[in-house]
């Protein structure tokens, strides 16, 4: 008898790796997942850029520090949704696999900005991609006033994928693993290593931004 996995877990390639979703919701997963077995696929996207829009643009926006890249990288992250979500497996929550396709078209607009892919999908999207944008870009402004949020985006790229993804974000370390490793296929000695190597990572970068919010003046200097 086949068991049906619970909406909010992810599992790896093995059984035994099961990466458990800590902030994603479940039932508005399960409600993307329902709509996909009965083949409604633009309800489903549209549900999907509903829940999880908001927080995917704020962090590209984030991670290239440029609204008009952001918007960008946000319209062919929508194309990968559009493209993807037909054949999307749920081995990992679609929270954690929508930030791996962020990170994909990222990368590739950071290698490429002129090889973005053309417009495949559905027209009808564009007004939720709209409705995203104008739901955040007021948060974003105001967080460009933040001179803590200033000192974090100063640091690598990927460093600041592991903060974003952890702390703003509430991605398990299982979860950021599949993220930077970028395969939602991982095995589950790949996760074990991947996250013993943010942790550590995740660690020195805390130490780093005491001591740069000290040289800012934004904290006391150590006695």
């Amino acid at each position: 008898m086949r068991t049906e996995r619970p909406a909010g877990v992810c599992e790896a390639r093995t059984a035994r790796a099961i990466v458990v979703c800590v902030a994603g919701l479940p039932d508005r997963e399960r409600e993307v997942r329902d709509l996909l077995q009965t083949r409604q696929l633009h309800p489903a996207a549209t549900l999907a850029l509903r829940t999880y829009g908001p927080e995917l643009y704020g962090f590209l926006a984030g991670q290239l520090q440029n609204v008009t890249d952001a918007d960008e990288v946000f319209s062919q992250l929508t194309e990968d949704l559009w493209r993807g979500l037909p054949e999307f497996e749920w081995r990992c929550s679609l929270r954690t696999w929508l930030y791996l396709l962020a990170r994909h078209a990222a990368s590739r607009f950071r290698v490429s900005p002129w090889n973005r892919g053309g417009r495949t999908g559905d027209s009808r999207l564009d007004e939720q991609i709209a409705q995203v944008r104008s739901q955040t870009e007021p948060w974003l402004r105001t967080d460009v006033k933040d001179r803590l949020r200033q000192l974090r985006d100063s640091l690598d790229p990927d460093d600041r994928l592991i903060l974003v993804l952890r702390l703003d974000r509430g991605l398990s370390w299982n979860e950021v693993a599949l993220v930077t490793l970028g395969e939602e296929r991982a095995s589950a000695e790949s996760l074990r290593r991947e996250s013993a190597r943010l942790r550590k990572r995740f660690q020195d970068l805390k130490e780093d931004l005491r001591v740069r919010a000290q040289r800012a003046g934004l904290l006391e200097a150590d006695s």
